[in-house]
């Protein structure tokens, strides 16, 4: 099964990373963050990747294209270019990975339907490239056949920016870090399609999470996997800070993989 990942867009609110690469190459662990999300995929047995290229897609490019060498002690001779992989064992990841050209403008439901002759008339995968979350991907997997409509999303309670204060007669009692968020479950992306959702696409300007989902909901086709566990998406440089200091000390939720 296909896993399709939306990475092209321009991470205006990262401005920061993303002067001179696309949002998705920021790294976490000093891998990009998808990375993190094609290795969770992995994780659950899925090997197969369509990364939907826009906004400095050549940087997502020539990572995979020199990841194998990358991934190996090399030798360069320099007077005619040759390059010898000096350890020949294999790259542990065992991905292939699809990199297709969606548009520098186009939107999220643009960029799906342009990849509609690669998947086919088979369910697929589909998330973004900005968000890890300790999912059960197989979970979700059965959750959507068991209900046969046409999308499941998963929807996740985010943490709320900022600890909360209880008190006690206006005395502060205890300080609690990053509880869930009030306002209810949001996208959190994760999701599991058939291909009769294509039919609820147009052009490039078409917004995936407005008018489709909208009218996916409106037919009955669309169901929600609750998802209570981690879920971060990395929106700014404070998401980048948090996910790089639960990698360093060891305890991100979202590691779901050996090594």
């Amino acid at each position: 099964m296909k896993v399709i990942i939306l990475a092209g867009g321009l991470g205006t609110r990262l401005q920061e990373e993303t002067v001179t690469k696309p949002k998705t190459m920021v790294e976490i662990g000093n891998k990009p963050i998808l990375w993190h999300i094609i290795s969770g995929y992995a994780s659950c047995g899925f090997r197969e990747f369509v990364i939907a290229l826009g906004y400095k897609g050549e940087y997502i490019k020539n990572y995979f294209v020199n990841y194998y060498t990358m991934s190996h002690d090399l030798t360069v001779r320099l007077h005619g270019g040759q390059v010898d992989v000096l350890d020949q064992g294999k790259t542990p990841e065992d991905w292939t990975v699809h990199l297709i050209d969606t548009g520098a403008l186009t939107q999220t439901g643009g960029r799906l339907k342009r990849l509609q002759s690669i998947i086919g008339n088979e369910t697929f995968m589909m998330t973004y490239s900005d968000g890890v979350s300790n999912i059960d991907i197989n979970a979700l997997l059965a959750f959507h056949r068991s209900h046969g409509r046409l999308a499941t999303m998963t929807i996740v309670h985010p943490a709320a920016r900022f600890g909360a204060v209880e008190l006690q007669d206006n005395a502060v009692t205890h300080f609690r870090e990053k509880p869930r968020s009030g306002e209810g479950w949001i996208n959190g992306g994760f999701f599991v399609l058939e291909p009769g959702v294509f039919d609820y696409l147009e052009g490039d300007s078409t917004i995936f999470e407005r008018d489709p989902l909208e009218r996916l909901a409106a037919d009955g086709q669309l169901m929600a996997y609750q998802h209570e566990g981690f879920w971060q998406c990395m929106d700014n440089m404070r998401d980048v800070r948090t996910l790089e200091e639960l990698w360093q000390t060891g305890d991100a939720p979202w590691k779901t993989w050996e090594g």
